[in-house]
């Protein structure tokens, strides 16, 4: 019997088929889904910020964060049985909530481009993504497929 397993902000969980993850509300932040296809082993993390040590945050929660999260997923899938080089990623949210242009109205594209970067450095390729625009989203892993199904609101849905 499958579960859908909820992950909400600055956490992190994993799960193996025939489960779901899931997030709600990802607005300027990012759901990253790590997985391993071979063994339909996976996990999500809510990213609401690029860095921990940017202004004084402090890594209380290694989820909140895209330069602590992605380790964090990555060590925790493969104490799961994931294999590092069979590991992928696709990401959604990223999007432009605030109507001030200063860093803390860029937010979504930061974290966008944190994530990627991460990723790209540490060769975990990037198989999809929706990330931008004006509006949330909500989020749906499949660990038996892999599919991402991402609703955006006032968009309707679509899988990566």
């Amino acid at each position: 019997m499958s579960r859908l397993i909820l992950v909400r902000m600055g956490e992190l969980k994993i799960s193996e088929s025939p489960d779901f993850l899931g997030c709600t509300g990802l607005g300027s932040c990012i759901g990253l889904v790590i997985y391993d296809s071979q063994k339909k082993i996976g996990g999500l993390a809510h990213i609401i910020l690029p860095e921990a040590g940017r202004n004084g945050n402090s890594p209380d929660k290694p989820g909140k964060y895209a330069d602590t999260a992605i380790p964090k997923l990555i060590e925790d899938l493969c104490k799961a049985g994931a294999e590092r080089n069979q590991l992928w990623a696709k990401i959604a949210g990223g999007a432009h909530m605030f109507s001030f242009d200063t860093d803390i109205g860029r937010i979504g594209e930061r974290n966008t481009e944190k994530v990627r970067e991460i990723l790209k450095e540490i060769k975990v390729p990037l198989k999809g993504m929706d990330c931008g625009g004006k509006s949330g989203r909500t989020i749906k892993f499949c660990l038996e497929s892999g599919e991402l199904k991402i609703k955006t609101f006032h968009k309707g849905e679509k899988i990566v």
